[in-house]
């Protein structure tokens, strides 16, 4: 089985600007991850962007 290449990153908040969620990406994707999470500073669904993890 071969090795699969994947970085950690971070799900930030766009409204608040806070850090919620980490998840998985493998190496070959490109563009960047945009997903609709819940934020426990706003409480409500809100839009959450990849960063780097620290």
């Amino acid at each position: 089985m071969a090795k699969v290449k994947r970085d950690i990153i971070a799900l930030k908040c766009t409204v608040c600007e806070s850090i919620n969620y980490t998840s998985y990406k493998t190496k070959n994707i490109k563009e960047k991850i945009e997903q609709n999470k819940y934020c426990s500073v706003c409480q409500k669904h809100t839009l959450h962007k990849e960063t780097k993890v620290k």
